[in-house]
């Protein structure tokens, strides 16, 4: 009896995994073995910068807050303490976006915990 193989599922696979990885430089967008390794490897990065994302967010945000809080005579780590202090709870997202977008409203905070 003869070998069976499904040409057809297996050649979709292939196709809609060629398909993830247009754009690609080179053997990295045409060539089966190379493209499924980039992609599977892009899944690993995603996967990664998800979490790192996150963290990289937070940093900017407190260079903002420290940014705004320097123009007022503080650290970032004294304001944060005397927000801590005052019992003054906003986020460090909140507080960088009121710090770019609207100074006087940090400007407020800041004389509060002063």
């Amino acid at each position: 009896m003869p070998r069976s193989v499904n040409h057809v599922a297996s050649r979709a696979k292939r196709k809609s995994i060629l398909k993830l990885t247009r754009g690609y430089f080179g053997a990295r967008k045409n060539v089966w073995t190379v493209a499924k390794n980039t992609w599977e490897k892009g899944l690993t990065y995603a996967y990664r910068d998800r979490r790192n994302k996150k963290r990289n967010f937070r940093a900017l945000w407190i260079q903002r807050i420290n940014a705004a809080a320097r123009l007022e005579g503080m650290s970032y780590s004294q304001l944060m303490g005397a927000l801590h202090k005052a019992g003054i709870e906003i986020n460090r997202k909140v507080l960088a976006d009121l710090a770019l977008n609207n100074p006087e409203a940090f400007k407020a905070i800041v004389a509060k915990v002063k």
